[in-house]
């Protein structure tokens, strides 16, 4: 069978595994999102506290997904919730590296300015800061999503959903019927997935940031 009946033949299995692939990466992504920002503006202020929350995040990103998931399984068992929480822990640092710095260039007379006017502390950081930071967050976000395409395959060792699944069955019946068009599969479908994710994250900006600070 050649490879594009292969995809013919199994099209819709294929959508599913895709979908399912593409939901976690987004979901644990918002996730990381949410818990890095909350990081970000709890230090930013603090050049120990960024240098800390730096670093933690760092040292997450530098432990071997195979280990990280071998580490949770024991713990968390197998399928989703190692899955999805390897891929938040895995996506905090450039998140709330981009938070840190992006909050930090703010100009310094924009919250004057703001202040000047009667806003509150909150205020100021919810409706300045916060969206001027936002390009930073935003990139943040786009570099995650990327790195967890990848990862999201290979949570497929703990039995996580999406297309790793294709790929490890394929690479595990090296030699046998369909073994390469399965791991071909999955991998371009990774791709592909990665490519459309992104130019989702080039429209959003646009959609969401003024012009003048694109």
């Amino acid at each position: 069978m050649s490879f594009w009946e292969y995809v013919g033949s199994r099209w819709e299995q294929l959508l599913v595994d895709s979908y399912l692939h593409t939901s976690a990466v987004v979901q644990t992504t918002l996730v990381a999102t949410v818990i890095g920002v909350l990081v970000g503006v709890a230090v930013y202020r603090s050049p120990i506290g960024s240098t800390v929350a730096t670093a933690l995040t760092s040292a997450i990103l530098t432990i071997p997904s195979f280990a990280l998931l071998g580490l949770l399984i024991p713990v968390l068992g197998l399928g989703v919730r190692p899955t999805v929480t390897a891929l938040v822990l895995y996506a905090l640092l450039p998140i709330v590296r981009n938070t840190i710095v992006g909050l930090s260039t703010v100009d310094p007379s924009v919250r004057d300015a703001a202040r000047g006017i009667g806003m509150s502390r909150l205020g100021v950081l919810t409706r300045v800061e916060l969206r001027l930071a936002w390009p930073a967050v935003l990139a943040g976000m786009r570099v995650s999503t990327q790195m967890l395409m990848g990862i999201a395959a290979i949570a497929a060792y703990a039995k996580g959903p999406g297309l790793g699944n294709l790929i490890f069955s394929g690479l595990q019946r090296v030699g046998g019927a369909n073994a390469i068009n399965a791991a071909v599969a999955g991998t371009l479908g990774v791709v592909l997935l990665a490519l459309l994710l992104d130019a989702a994250y080039v429209l959003l900006g646009r959609l969401t940031m003024p012009r003048g600070i694109r």
